[in-house]
């Protein structure tokens, strides 16, 4: 994603330095940071009435339907108009939450228009059923548009359920016959080879949702990609290492900007750019691994995790406390490396030519260093909070199955005591 931009980047740059403008490579390097950092995405989920599409939107946003700012859900129909919700935590990424096909107000021959199809870079067409024909003429008129469309097939949960009072049950049977029929279904009314999507809001980590979000990732435009992956609720580790992997491949363009910073004659200005450079990459580090507060209570609420047991497995104090210049000092004091590589900057600045080189090449060091280390604390602390909250969800059937047992036993304990 960041390879696309980056001949202009090292041209500009390069000439900056060449005409010994410090301060202008700095401005360039932030200015493509930023751009980065702020690619949109627009999702559109689409359906027929009462197919979960708001229930899929906050699941998406990892927020409960009762929260503030919740898409609004319910038995009936509750998305009248187009409605727009930011991520929580990415503000650049919307998802839609369109009005249910064929209705009076959004007939289907008129539906792409009348919500703005052209904003969005990608539909999830959703059922709780089977997909009907205002759904494949959606499809179809999407693909006409030169747009990426995707069938989720909502409310397994309530499928598995149902299915697993049979006798012969079988979880993995019951989803490859509701796959099927979704797939035959649609290839019926003419979709070739279709893909469908197999998804609890509720539950996440389990059934297609993970394939849905690699199937999403190969097929999203580059420059769009890390952009969704920030997004992603961390139902896996492979998708916390994903996240890992994209945060570190950007580390070096910070520690470059660090380094442009260096080169201006300005008096402790590097450090001060260092630090204030840390508190917001560390900033983003917390919010897309879900450490942050308000992400750990809405896991909490999800997963019935207690918040007190999730943030108890959390090491890195950057987690436990709004990220700020002091809380960076204080952290940096333990890696002695660091500071000293911050200090060794500041002296070397005002070495004639040599000075400022060796400065620049130290902030490089100093800002690559740090935000290495900060990302590995936190990248364990989230694969920790995974861990316990999917140990707390496997064992849940265990409790459920000693509290039942447990009333057996005292059911049995008080019959008996009654025909001595």
């Amino acid at each position: 994603p960041y390879n696309s931009a980056l001949p202009d980047l090292i041209a500009g740059v390069k000439k900056a330095l060449q005409n010994n403008d410090s301060a202008a490579a700095a401005v360039k390097v932030q200015e493509y940071l930023e751009e980065q950092e702020n690619i949109p995405l627009n999702i559109a989920i689409t359906g027929e009435c009462g197919s979960g599409k708001s229930t899929f939107v906050n699941a998406f946003r990892e927020i409960d339907d009762k929260d503030e700012g919740a898409a609004p859900t319910g038995v009936v129909e509750t998305t009248s108009e187009v409605a727009a919700y930011t991520h929580p935590n990415f503000p650049n990424v919307m998802l839609w939450d369109l009005p249910g096909i064929g209705t009076t107000k959004f007939p289907a021959d008129k539906y792409l228009e009348l919500v703005g199809f052209e904003k969005f870079d990608f539909f999830i067409i959703i059922s709780d059923t089977r997909f009907r024909e205002n759904d494949v003429k959606l499809a179809q008129e999407i693909q006409r548009m030169k747009k990426k469309f995707y069938f989720v097939r909502s409310k397994i949960d309530n499928n598995i359920r149902a299915e697993r009072r049979k006798r012969d049950f079988s979880a993995e049977g019951t989803l490859t016959k509701i796959r099927d029929d979704c797939i035959q279904g649609l290839q019926r009314q003419g979709v070739v080879s279709p893909q469908v999507f197999l998804v609890s809001s509720f539950e996440l980590h389990l059934y297609d949702f993970s394939l849905l979000h690699e199937t999403l990732e190969r097929e999203l435009p580059a420059h769009k990609r890390d952009t969704l992956l920030s997004v992603m609720p961390n139902i896996s580790l492979e998708i916390i290492n994903k996240k890992k992997k994209a945060f570190q491949s950007k580390i070096k363009y910070y520690s470059i900007l660090s380094a442009a910073v260096a080169g201006v004659p300005v008096p402790l200005l590097s450090a001060a750019v260092d630090l204030g450079l840390m508190v917001a990459v560390v900033s983003k580090y917390v919010a897309g691994f879900g450490l942050n507060k308000s992400s750990l209570e809405r896991l909490a609420a999800s997963s019935g995790v207690p918040y007190t047991d999730l943030s108890s497995v959390i090491k890195s104090k950057l987690s436990a406390e709004k990220t700020t210049i002091e809380l960076i000092l204080k952290l940096l004091v333990s890696a002695a490396t660091i500071v000293a590589s911050m200090a060794a900057e500041e002296a070397t600045r005002w070495i004639p030519v040599f000075g400022i080189v060796a400065s620049m090449s130290l902030s490089f060091i100093t800002t690559y260093k740090a935000l290495n280390y900060f990302l590995n604390e936190l990248a364990d602390d989230a694969q920790k909070v995974f861990n316990k909250a999917l140990a707390y969800y496997l064992m849940k059937p265990l409790c459920v199955l000693i509290k039942l047992f447990l009333k057996d036993c005292i059911g049995l304990g008080v019959l008996l005591f009654r025909h001595r």
